[in-house]
C-alpha cells in the first residue's frame, strides 16, 4: 500500500521533513517514489509547501496520508484561510 508520509531531513536538533510517497513497508527514511513537498516545523509560522496537483494524483490512485501528514495539510489550510482573511481586511 502506498502512503503519503514525512521523511526526516536536516541536522541533529533541527528537523525538517519532506512529504513523500512511499511504500508502507519502507523504513521512514528509506526508499520513496516521489517528493511532494516540504515541511519545516521550526519556523514561525511553520513552512509548508506541497505540489497540490501531485498530491491529488497520488490520492486518486489510492495512496493514503499518514495521520501526521493529514494534520500538516489541515494546518496549511488554516494558514491559507487566515492569510486570505487578513488580505481582505
Amino acid at each position: 500500500m502506498l502512503r503519503i508520509r514525512l521523511r526526516r531531513v536536516g541536522a541533529k536538533g533541527r528537523p525538517s521533513y519532506r512529504i513523500v510517497v512511499a511504500d508502507s513497508r519502507s523504513p521512514r527514511d528509506g526508499r520513496f517514489i516521489e517528493v511532494l513537498g516540504f515541511y519545516d516545523p521550526l519556523t514561525q509560522p511553520a513552512t509548508i509547501t506541497v505540489k497540490d496537483d501531485r498530491l491529488q494524483y497520488w490520492q486518486s490512485v489510492g495512496a493514503q496520508c499518514s495521520e501526521v501528514v493529514t494534520q500538516v495539510l489541515q494546518s496549511r489550510q488554516r494558514q491559507q484561510a487566515s492569510g486570505a482573511a487578513a488580505g481582505q481586511a
